[in-house]
């Protein structure tokens, strides 16, 4: 439901009554991950997406018995094979939806569960990072309740007298939000990992992952553009200020006059960030690769022709970096889509970005025989009982 934060937290501030139907598991050829929502007022007004359009119906009108009842209910979509017309996935996929009530002044239990998630709802909308873990599965006085997990180990909320559960959940979803992951974990409803099973959706709510261009050159201009659109933070980084100018790329989150090199050791930087090096010119590249492939992050890639590539490498070995370093870099930058303008070659370089970071292969889904979707999902199956 931290997908759809932004909405859903003005909703709390106006005080409104509503559902949230959210995607806790899947598996097959499912169109939404983990975490994805809908959610409904009292109104019937509508937000989100669970599905890409195949259940909406369902998920809609569940939501409204979930604010008349009061009562969370876990639900489970799937193909129907006997009846083309049954509400189902007609992508072969199966999905499991927690749908939350979240209304004030019903009762104390109510008002304290509207209360962790309004918090959470803050937190996701404030751009800060936090992690709403939901219970999905197990007792059923359970299902539904919610804590707020922040980066320093805090945490707000309670599964309801079973202040072991509370520790151990708050341990499991800071772990998650450290690595920036939405995906469910099971646990013991004692908090220990014995005992009858409680599941959990952890949904992690981070500051977008970083993508940082060094280079202030036309194609820059159309990475950042691309970069943006897949929800990156972008700075433009280049030693030149006539270049590096926000007019130049008024889409940039930043704009910085330095060193490659040298703004690059002044970054924290994490497993999520992304550097494309599209200077072209040995002395900007060696310092800046030379350190980039040293750090933790997701991307490392430069541009230039195979020529320039087997000529940065030699000077790379040069300056020390190993083998398997050297095994990081992807050079020359982007997959082969026969790009020649600036926006193509944009696209070349976010398709290997994605790639990289989803386990595809970059080859035609046509005639394959490899999986849609790569890695991420939860599998349906892990959840025991469906309402």
């Amino acid at each position: 439901m931290l997908d759809i934060a932004d909405e859903l937290h003005r909703w709390c501030e106006q005080g409104r009554d509503f559902a949230v139907a959210t995607v806790v598991a899947t598996s097959g050829s499912a169109p939404r991950q983990p975490g994805a929502a809908l959610a409904v007022d009292g109104d019937g007004t509508a937000i989100g997406s669970v599905s890409g359009g195949c259940v909406e119906g369902a998920v809609y009108a569940l939501c409204q018995e979930a604010l008349e009842t009061g009562e969370s209910v876990l639900e489970r979509f799937g193909y129907a094979d006997d009846d083309a017309f049954a509400v189902g996935l007609t992508c072969g996929g199966v999905i499991d939806i927690l749908i939350t009530p979240v209304r004030s002044g019903r009762s104390p239990a109510e008002a304290a569960a509207r209360e962790t998630l309004a918090a959470a709802l803050s937190e996701a909308a404030g751009g800060r990072a936090a992690a709403l873990a939901r219970i999905v599965d197990g007792p059923t006085e359970l299902t539904g309740r919610a804590l707020l997990v922040r980066p320093d180990g805090s945490y707000d909320g309670s599964f309801g007298g079973h202040p072991e559960l509370d520790r151990t959940a708050a341990g499991e979803a800071g772990a998650l939000l450290d690595a920036g992951r939405t995906e469910a974990v099971e646990i013991g409803s004692d908090g220990s990992r014995c005992g009858q099973p409680v599941v959990l959706l952890v949904e992690s709510s981070v500051p977008p992952p970083r993508m940082i261009v060094f280079g202030a050159i036309d194609f820059a201009a159309a990475l950042v553009r691309v970069g943006k659109f897949l929800g990156h933070h972008v700075t433009v980084c280049d030693a030149r200020p006539v270049f590096a100018t926000a007019a130049r790329f008024p889409e940039a989150d930043e704009i910085v006059v330095d060193w490659p090199h040298r703004y690059l050791e002044s970054q924290e930087l994490d497993g999520r960030t992304v550097l494309c090096v599209l200077t072209h010119d040995a002395k900007f590249d060696v310092p800046l690769l030379e350190r980039a492939l040293k750090l933790p992050v997701a991307y490392v890639g430069a541009m230039g022709s195979r020529r320039t590539h087997l000529d940065r490498l030699e000077r790379l070995r040069e300056a020390g970096v190993t083998e398997i370093e050297l095994a990081r870099l992807r050079s020359p930058i982007g997959l082969d889509l026969g790009a020649r303008t600036p926006e193509e070659t944009a696209l070349s370089i976010a398709a290997e970005i994605v790639a990289d970071r989803r386990g595809g292969t970059g080859v035609p889904l046509t005639g394959a025989h490899t999986p849609i979707h790569h890695g991420g999902a939860v599998p349906a199956g892990r959840i025991g009982s469906v309402a």
